[in-house]
């Protein structure tokens, strides 16, 4: 079959980062996607980099933080299939992170794409997070490693 021709799938970066009982959570603007739900810092790949340099740079980008590659730890992984927001077909490849370490104090790097960004209680989570999103923090809690999300049809 011709390369170009050939299935493609959309990865992308998640970072789970946690603090105590509280997790980090972004609420999206402007984006398009989701807006006016909390979601993860997360982000696609530029090319040329590992998965761990592009969650890495992500974080940086998003959150203000350094985190070393060597640092992050998949904590999941998920296969989505989009069919809000999508012309046809979109299949999605997410792999969640979680890191122990990192540098700086998260703050809100992307004015125009997130309107907040802050710690919240796993046990109090608002109710507007991504349905997704929801679902591998609630994986997480019980050490599910893999999910996936609306291939129901």
């Amino acid at each position: 079959m011709p390369a170009e021709k050939r299935f493609k799938i959309t990865p992308a970066v998640y970072l789970v980062l946690t603090k105590g009982d509280k997790i980090l959570l972004l609420r999206r603007y402007n984006t398009g996607h989701h807006d006016g739900e909390y979601g993860l810092v997360s982000g696609h790949f530029e090319g040329n980099e590992t998965v761990k340099q592009a969650m890495a740079r992500e974080a940086r980008e998003e959150a203000g933080i350094i985190i070393s590659p060597a640092d992050l730890e998949i904590v999941h992984i998920m296969n989505r299939y989009l069919k809000e927001n999508s012309p046809g077909r979109e299949e999605r490849f997410d792999i969640f992170f979680k890191a122990d370490r990192w540098q700086g104090e998260p703050i809100n790097q992307e004015p125009d794409k997130c309107d907040e960004l802050a710690w919240f209680n796993l046990d109090d989570l608002p109710d507007n997070v991504i349905p997704c999103i929801r679902q591998v923090i609630n994986c997480l809690d019980k050490s599910v490693l893999y999910s996936e999300w609306g291939w129901e049809r």
